[in-house]
């Protein structure tokens, strides 16, 4: 029997793009029992203009020696391969980063997918065919360092932007089809995206999920922000609206239905991307929650 998922974790990123919050994050999870970390490498200003600071890389990796959890790390979070005006930007930082996995031996990236911003409609023209050449060449890039490029389904945010669905993402991974480009699922966002636009969660979880490569996990109501402004990030979990990244039973999706039908690629790794910052606490009951999970897939292949 060849397991599905093979390791649960948490995400890790600095507060203030210093390495004393980031390192007592590591140690928060190292504590609870965490399996693999993904690492938000560009909170900790580890990049500047394309380029890896030496002094700030060299620190890095001792922090990852410290430990002997499994990395993945996430890229830009405000990555955008369809803006024609920061895409040779956007890719010259992006592999920046796959040569940072590399040195601190995480064989996963997570990089956003694309969106064309209501202000800039003329870029919707050959929006789709320029973030899949930019994937295309990341992927080509990462080939070498045995990397793969985990494409990450994002929401709307305003009337009259673009994004692609979770659906259609999967359908430029199979166009493209490269051995280093697989998807990553994160079922939060999908929960918000189908809500806006009126269309069946589950469908589209199951276009994606047969070639999702990596699983970003959060609990949500699947509801959009709005126009309110917040005054604490907590007005928005009392309120039940926007992208809330909670503890697994804090919102209303039902995890064991999803995870008693879904199947991934294999060596998926599932990341719960719940904050220690503010849910430390419940960090513990969410871990043994994605465990349970788990199970559930990897007992049936």
């Amino acid at each position: 029997m060849t397991a599905c998922i093979t390791s649960v974790g948490f995400n890790a990123a600095s507060t203030d793009g210093e390495f004393t919050s980031y390192e007592l994050e590591m140690r928060n999870l190292a504590e609870i029992g965490a399996e693999v970390v993904e690492m938000c490498v560009t909170s900790l200003d580890l990049i500047a203009n394309g380029r890896i600071m030496p002094e700030r890389m060299a620190r890095l990796e001792k922090v990852a020696r410290d430990y002997k959890f499994k990395y993945t790390v996430h890229g830009l979070v405000s990555s955008d391969f369809m803006d024609p005006d920061t895409l040779d930007r956007q890719l010259k930082v992006a592999k920046a980063v796959v040569e940072i996995c590399d040195r601190i031996d995480a064989r996963v990236l997570v990089q956003h997918s694309g969106r064309v911003r209501a202000d800039t409609p003329l870029n919707r023209a050959g929006a789709d065919q320029r973030e899949a050449d930019a994937f295309y060449e990341l992927a080509e890039f990462a080939k070498p360092y045995g990397v793969r490029i985990a494409v990450e389904n994002c929401f709307l945010t305003s009337q009259g932007e673009y994004r692609r669905l979770p659906s259609e993402i999967a359908g430029m991974l199979r166009e493209i089809n490269h051995p280093n480009l697989v998807g990553t699922l994160d079922f939060g966002h999908a929960y918000i995206d189908c809500t806006h636009r009126g269309l069946d969660f589950m469908t589209e979880l199951r276009a994606m999920a047969p070639v999702t490569g990596h699983l970003h996990v959060h609990d949500s109501y699947g509801n959009m922000r709005g126009a309110t402004p917040f005054y604490y990030p907590q007005d928005g979990v009392a309120l039940g609206l926007g992208d809330l990244h909670l503890p697994l039973g804090w919102g209303d999706i039902n995890w064991e239905e999803i995870f008693s039908e879904l199947t991934f690629l294999p060596d998926t790794a599932l990341m719960m991307e719940v904050s220690n910052r503010r849910f430390g606490a419940e960090q513990p009951a969410s871990l043994a929650r994605a465990r349970q999970l788990q199970a559930l897939v990897n007992n049936r292949v």
